[in-house]
């Protein structure tokens, strides 16, 4: 996967012509050193480039013109080194269409008493300037990020971070294009949705192709690429199985689906087990392999959720944890030990596991095919969430619910799937309670990297309702932020 510098950020200081060129000067100077300090920050994903001040209306709308413009820019950062009059934001902000980051933070650490006179008075003038932009965003009502504290302090470098993310999250959902083998599987209910309406709204572009495409291009995949992905999947995973030949025609699958994603440069696709005419298997092991490597899934044509996983992957490029797609299976209500098993029948991501996932091949009780071969592996402990995007009839709603991942508690020997599972907070029975409430989907993306914090940017900037799960969720609270949350989308719509 890229490196996520190739995504550009940049950081927009403001001011006026009445403080004179020298303190300008001074502005450029400073503001140079904190976007080279931000770059440098491990804590930073995205490369920061420091623009000049900008002075005036037509300076700061020319910026965020190029902003627009710049296919590498991911998002602005703003800042106020001095007073910086609001009304000439309002033209630039107008047209914004960069997710957009406000820092309140001042060049110096601390007052300097002995010496601070006027001079220091006018250039330093961030808690003046910083409030006077900050009233034209909440005036103009933009979808905005504001993270206060000094440039040097670690937790600020860790929310600029966490912020990135989400606007890197943002950038790859407006060109995001998704493959859907088939439709949705017949009377499933949640895995609808407005493809029209989403496109507008997230830039999604979700698309059908016919099961026939791929096993056209099945039959013009050669012996020697099979040889070639098997070696991979030697590399990878520990081969647990004599059947070869059911490997063998995953291995044909993947190379066709690969073929077909890089050339249509499709981030996502879906599969469908009631549509496989012309296939012996279902795929299994191939989409596993195709997830490892980035793109996005969903299973019975469920779009929402491939987007979903492919966006959480590239938000979290450098992550070393894992993205998967997911689904609730079945729940364990022995008191002390409440969690849910998480898996699906095939097709979850093996950069979750806790080990070297094995390659094996069983039959499969659904769809009518032979044995696939698939990998099966426990998924690894530690804190994750898991995130359902859902269609609520004129507009989009986003549930996370933190969950913590444990060791099973016993092996499970005659379940050949890859499984996961975990505790989600505050507690089952009122987690449980809490997502059905929602609306949340049985399908899910399950992400060890990504945050709820940062999933809650992401919908913020482009407007999706977000429903958040934790250790604090009352469901007497929770029905009233929905009624709420019910009302003020209506008159939104209005």
């Amino acid at each position: 996967m890229s490196d996520l510098k190739k995504y550009t950020f940049w950081f927009i200081p403001g001011g006026q012509d009445l403080y004179g060129e020298d303190v300008l000067k001074q502005v450029n100077n400073d503001s140079a050193k904190i976007a080279n300090a931000f770059d440098n920050d491990p804590n930073i994903p995205g490369k920061v480039i420091c623009k000049p001040v900008v002075r005036n209306s037509e300076e700061i709308t020319n910026i965020i013109m190029e902003a627009n413009n710049d296919s590498s820019c991911a998002g602005i950062i703003t800042w106020m080194h001095t007073f910086s009059p609001a009304k000439m934001w309002i033209r630039g902000l107008s047209i914004l269409q960069k997710p957009y980051l406000h820092i309140n933070t001042q060049y110096n650490l601390s007052i300097p008493w002995d010496e601070i006179d006027m001079d220091f008075m006018n250039l330093n003038q961030s808690a003046h300037g910083d409030r006077e932009h900050g009233f034209i965003g909440a005036r103009m009502r933009l979808p905005r990020k504001v993270i206060v504290g000094h440039w040097t302090d670690d937790n600020v470098k860790k929310k600029i971070g966490s912020w990135m993310r989400s606007a890197i999250g943002v950038y790859e959902s407006r060109t995001l294009k998704v493959l859907r083998f088939s439709d949705n599987m017949r009377d499933v209910a949640v895995t609808e949705g407005d493809k029209v309406e989403t496109e507008i709204k997230l830039g999604w572009s979700v698309n059908h192709w016919g099961i026939g495409d791929l096993v056209c291009r099945m039959n013009e995949v050669t012996d020697a690429e099979i040889d070639e992905q098997i070696d991979r999947y030697l590399m990878n995973y520990e081969m647990a199985t004599d059947n070869i030949t059911s490997v063998r025609y995953q291995a044909k699958i993947e190379v066709a689906i690969r073929k077909m994603l890089e050339e249509g440069k499709f981030g996502a696709f879906t599969t469908n087990f009631q549509d496989l005419h012309g296939m012996a298997q279902l795929p299994g092991l191939a989409v596993q392999d195709l997830m490892k490597e980035g793109y996005g899934f969903g299973a019975e044509g469920d779009w929402k959720t491939a987007a979903m996983t492919r966006i959480i992957k590239q938000m979290s490029k450098d992550g070393t944890k894992g993205t998967a797609f997911m689904e609730d299976y079945t729940y364990n209500f022995e008191p002390g030990n409440e969690m849910i098993l998480g898996a699906h029948m095939l097709e979850v991501c093996p950069s979750i596991a806790d080990k070297k996932p094995r390659i094996e091949v069983y039959p499969l009780s659904i769809g009518g095919k032979d044995d696939p071969a698939r990998l099966i592996f426990d998924g690894a402990e530690g804190s994750a969430i898991v995130v359902s995007l859902i269609d609520m009839g004129g507009r989009l709603r986003m549930i996370v619910n933190d969950i913590e991942c444990v060791k099973p508690l016993k092996d499970m020997p005659r379940l050949p799937v890859a499984r996961v599972t975990w505790k989600p907070l505050p507690n089952l029975t009122t987690s449980a309670e809490a997502w059905i409430l929602s609306g949340g989907a049985h399908h899910s993306v399950l992400t060890y990297d990504v945050t709820a914090s940062e999933m809650r940017d992401f919908a913020e900037i482009l407007g999706i309702e977000f429903i958040h799960i934790d250790s604090n969720t009352n469901i007497d609270e929770l029905k009233k932020e929905i009624f709420w949350n019910d009302i003020a989308w209506k008159l939104k719509s209005i």
